[in-house]
């Protein structure tokens, strides 16, 4: 019997108002439609457990988080994540398909924040040990727009509330992770027309697919 071939974990990360939801849902019709086994899943968040530390995360309250507490309340939902769901997963030959991962830590934790890089990684190899995304898909847009489509949904959450510096800083750590990854990450220009900006995903979620079947049938 041949050896169950690993699923492949697909990340995608951004800003607010990138359309990250959006491009999510376009992603999870290509995996259908080329009958790949998928789940889709976010951060923080993905099982009942870390949802409830992502409502701690996210909902706005009288005391102020300190930084240091948000970083771990993020691990703390990440090691849940990962041992629940995603690695399970994974060893099924499912594909995960994941709204946000470490990488937000590093750009809303690191570059928001002002959290060292080096904390941020000793909790990266605590918690996941050698797992990381096969391929981080950014979508990237200059923060004004994407703050502009985040108004427009409604009530801001914690992090929405933030001031436009510290998305300018989120988005400058995001590219700063692309510039020290160039192989794991494709940047898609978030700000083009939704057609032109899916046509950019379906190519590299193409090569994911061809990856994987190759993988299978060697």
């Amino acid at each position: 019997m041949s050896e169950q071939v690993r699923g492949r974990f697909i990340t995608v990360e951004g800003t607010e108002g990138v359309g990250k939801s959006t491009n999510i849902a376009f992603m999870r019709t290509l995996l259908e439609a080329a009958n790949i086994p998928h789940i889709v899943s976010r951060e923080p968040g993905g099982t009942p457990l870390a949802e409830e530390i992502r409502n701690l995360l996210v909902v706005p309250r009288e005391e102020s988080m300190c930084e240091l507490s948000e970083l771990l309340l993020v691990f703390a939902a990440r090691a849940q994540h990962l041992k629940t769901l995603i690695e399970p997963a994974l060893a099924k030959g499912v594909w995960v398909l994941c709204d946000r991962f470490t990488d937000a830590t590093y750009a809303y934790q690191g570059g928001g924040r002002g959290l060292s890089a080096d904390t941020i990684d000793q909790l990266q190899n605590l918690v996941q040990g050698s797992l990381r995304p096969d391929c981080t898909l950014l979508l990237d847009a200059p923060v004004d727009i994407g703050m502009a489509r985040a108004g427009a949904r409604g009530a801001l959450d914690r992090f929405e509330q933030e001031k436009l510096t510290f998305f300018d800083n989120v988005r400058d750590a995001y590219l700063r992770r692309v510039a020290q990854e160039p192989d794991r990450f494709a940047v898609v220009d978030a700000r083009a027309d939704l057609s032109v900006v899916q046509r950019n995903i379906a190519q590299v979620l193409k090569s994911q697919i061809e990856l994987y079947q190759g993988g299978q049938h060697g």
